[in-house]
């Protein structure tokens, strides 16, 4: 596969105490039309991040509107949120739109740490928060730490891929982050079945943010990666005929970052969709998205 890059899209202007820098995570909502409501992960001075949008016309590529409207804001210090919120996808489950998100926390010194979290759309303008404890927190399976799960629904089962912590560190200093599975029938207990995305150290061990699409061949996913030897974030893609087993296949990933510009150094954060028959894909650049975010195209 090839990915044409059509330009950053979005450029963070600070107008917002709230969102003062970065634009990571988009995570586009359909309107109408070629219309979509991009939602993201915004930061403030402190680099806690709120949940923001910004109204995009996918065929002409202009923003639409006000932007940087913040639409949910990170918690309390008590909270599971109390750091940040980082958006996974959008999912429904009983006729209401719902956002898995990751909830950061840092308590004292000690190494910041995260659990999954679930925001419900009211409306394109309007989110809050599910419930106030953690849709899904550490346990024996996942001890340590968790990331922005992808959820689908399909055959009357949801599945989930989710981001956990191995180790915060490995013998050439980088954390083991890896991608999990889990399914539910009800869309609230889930059962873990363990690593999803083969890691290797050295090669592909700090995974994060998956993506999926499904066609005839199967499932697709991208997700951002490190591989450990001290290279920034970049996408990858692995492929799986039933969802469970998973090849990495990183040399067909497609896209890479520029020769000059906004993503000349890093690229991360994808999130894969269609509209119109085209395959798109939302992503960041250098520095985890400060700048904003860009828009590339599946050719065909």
């Amino acid at each position: 596969m090839n990915w044409k890059k059509l330009g950053q899209v979005f450029q963070v202007t600070a107008k917002s105490p709230l969102a003062l820098t970065h634009a990571a995570n988009p995570l586009p909502l359909h309107l109408n039309g070629d219309i979509y409501r991009v939602y993201y992960s915004a930061r403030d001075e402190d680099n806690k991040s709120s949940v923001a949008y910004v109204d995009l016309n996918i065929e002409t590529l202009e923003t639409i509107g006000d932007t940087e409207k913040v639409v949910f804001a990170y918690g309390p210090e008590e909270s599971f949120y109390s750091h940040g919120v980082s958006i996974g996808n959008i999912y429904e489950d009983r006729g209401h739109k719902y956002i898995l998100f990751m909830g950061w926390q840092i308590r004292g010194e000690n190494h910041w740490r995260g659990d999954v979290g679930q925001l419900e759309i009211i409306n394109p303008d309007s989110i809050k928060l599910a419930k106030e404890m953690p849709f899904m927190a550490s346990d024996e399976e996942d001890p340590i730490s968790l990331s922005y799960p992808f959820v689908m629904h399909e055959d009357g089962l949801f599945k989930m891929w989710y981001g956990s912590t191995l180790n915060w560190t490995s013998p050439n200093g980088e954390m083991i982050h890896v991608i999990k599975y889990a399914t539910s029938i009800d869309g609230q207990t889930w059962i873990k079945h363990g690593t999803a995305i083969p890691y290797e150290i050295g090669v592909a061990q700090a995974f994060s943010r998956p993506t999926l699409l499904k066609d005839t061949t199967g499932y697709h996913m991208w997700y951002s990666f490190r591989s450990g030897d001290g290279t920034p974030y970049r996408i990858g893609y692995s492929h799986s005929e039933d969802g469970v087993n998973w090849n990495r296949k990183h040399d067909e990933t497609g896209i890479d970052v520029s020769e000059t510009g906004w993503d000349d150094h890093m690229i991360c954060y994808p999130f894969v969709f269609e509209h119109k028959g085209n395959t798109y894909m939302l992503y960041n650049g250098n520095s985890y998205g400060k700048s904003g975010f860009g828009i590339a195209i599946l050719e065909k």
